[in-house]
């Protein structure tokens, strides 16, 4: 397993980290998912062999927001 750290600007509301992390949770590969409205920080517990960087970017952009790789 990887943890891999996402970033987004784009959060407005608290529902989104609901949206989001419900988006990653149903990811195959994703074993957790953790959203930090106040920082725009996303935590992702994942095999990357399975769910990739991309994928995950993927799964937020499904959810409605844009994400980014961050070294922390």
């Amino acid at each position: 397993m990887t943890r891999t750290i996402l970033r987004s600007d784009e959060f407005s509301c608290p529902s989104c980290v609901t949206k989001i992390e419900k988006a990653l949770a149903a990811t195959p590969g994703v074993t957790s998912a953790a959203v930090h409205f106040n920082t725009g920080r996303i935590e992702v517990e994942h095999d990357p062999a399975t769910a990739p960087v991309d994928v995950l970017i993927g799964a937020v952009r499904q959810a409605g927001y844009q994400a980014r790789p961050s070294a922390f």
